[in-house]
């Protein structure tokens, strides 16, 4: 492997490792703090912690998909270490492709521990979500973002 090649590797695998970590923590700490369904107000009328089951994708997207979203996750993955040649050396799409990797195998893992995944971040003025969720979400703007850059 090339001298880049291993810049590369370290920056989309550890981003991903390190959203992985945190994801995951965050859903242990929900599931063994909150109750299913209980909210806990942490600014008044704005944000809450509130343990919801999503059977769909993200921000509650595609209800009762799990099983079709789980083969996606397994494809996502696959098609990021399938082109991880053809990804740029620069540093930032590298960082975007590993949080998106990184929160599709934390909600991967959910899909495939408990046939759905864990929210818990909830605005009340849009579905409850994951960090895994922000991450890709992050990721796939950034990528986008830097591809009309790049033209």
């Amino acid at each position: 492997m090339k001298p880049t090649d291993k810049k590369k590797a370290v920056h989309i695998f550890f981003t991903a490792l390190i959203i992985l970590i945190a994801d995951q923590l965050f859903k242990f700490l929900v599931l063994k703090t909150i109750p299913f369904q209980f909210s806990i107000q942490v600014i008044p009328n704005i944000f809450y912690l509130t343990y919801i089951r999503n059977y769909g994708a993200a921000f509650g997207l595609f209800q009762n998909a799990s099983n079709l979203l789980l083969w996606f996750s397994v494809i996502v993955v696959g098609v990021i270490l399938y082109i991880f040649n053809k990804i740029p050396k620069e540093n930032f799409p590298q960082i975007m492709i590993g949080l998106v990797l990184g929160g599709t195998l934390g909600n991967l893992i959910d899909r495939i521990r408990f046939g759905y995944v864990i929210d818990f971040i909830d605005f009340r003025i849009w579905p409850a979500f994951n960090a895994a969720d922000t991450a890709i979400t992050i990721g796939v703007i950034g990528l986008i973002i830097y591809l009309i850059k790049k033209k």
